[in-house]
């Protein structure tokens, strides 16, 4: 019992000091550009909600080390809650889109990262992969909103996708059956950031930047198109009862 507490002490101490880096993120940015009330708040409650999450989460798992991987992870959440804050203060000032674009791709870069670090240290978990998930997830509906403010509120069907799906199968539990591995879903779920992240730099001209997200959002409907019409065949399959053959109904009859 002693050092189960050891460890969790140790691992909330991890949550601790990732929740001080963001602080001190905050603070790098507030300094450099002046951010708004707006920005500021919703950093620290991106800080905040990631660290209570995190730390729950992590005393159920009953993990033993915190980690290299989700280290990792744990600093693209960072980087997140920066870009959090940036797009939330766009909506009372202009902030450098430069710092917001730099964020971005830094995070998307080290989306792969963590995923490689748990596998060749063996510390890959159930806990790892959905706090790489969720990490990826907020951000793809942060940069949808940033995006939506150019081209409409429509675009931030791409980022609330994945959470209205998570509110579906909590209405039909058919949905919270595992998927197949697929290299297309993986493909479309890479391309949603990029896209977004391409947009949100306005370095193409006014189409081609909503060719991009229209491109993304219809890649993204298909593939969630396609897995739901999967798991609802599946689900239909495993309901419908097997019939006997009739040579093994003979034979039950002897």
């Amino acid at each position: 019992m002693a050092l189960n507490n050891t460890f969790d002490a140790r691992l909330q101490q991890e949550t601790a000091v990732g929740a001080g880096v963001q602080i001190l993120l905050l603070a790098l940015l507030g300094t450099a550009f002046g951010m708004g009330t707006a920005g500021w708040l919703t950093g620290l409650a991106f800080a905040f909600a990631t660290w209570a999450v995190l730390s729950r989460a992590l005393h159920r798992s009953r993990l033993s080390s915190f980690g290299p991987a989700n280290r990792v992870t744990l600093g693209r959440a960072t980087l997140v809650g920066g870009v959090t804050a940036l797009v939330a203060d766009s909506f009372e000032s202009s902030p450098p889109v430069t710092l917001l674009v730099g964020l971005t791709a830094v995070a998307l870069l080290l989306d792969g990262v963590d995923g490689k670090v748990a596998r060749r240290t063996g510390t890959s978990s159930a806990l790892g992969a959905r706090f790489d998930m969720e990490v990826d997830a907020f951000l793809i509906l942060v940069l949808s909103v940033y995006v939506s403010m150019r081209f409409g509120p429509w675009v931030i069907l791409i980022g609330g996708m994945r959470y209205a799906f998570v509110a579906a199968a909590r209405v039909a539990p058919w949905l919270n059956a595992p998927l197949p591995p697929s290299f297309a879903r993986k493909t479309v779920a890479a391309l949603q950031g990029i896209c977004l992240l391409l947009a949100g730099a306005e370095l193409l001209p006014h189409a081609a930047d909503l060719a991009v997200v229209l491109f993304a959002l219809g890649s993204l409907v298909w593939s969630f198109g396609r897995d739901v019409l999967w798991l609802w065949r599946t689900s239909r399959t495993a309901a419908e009862p097997v019939p006997a053959e009739p040579r093994l109904l003979e034979l039950a009859g002897r």
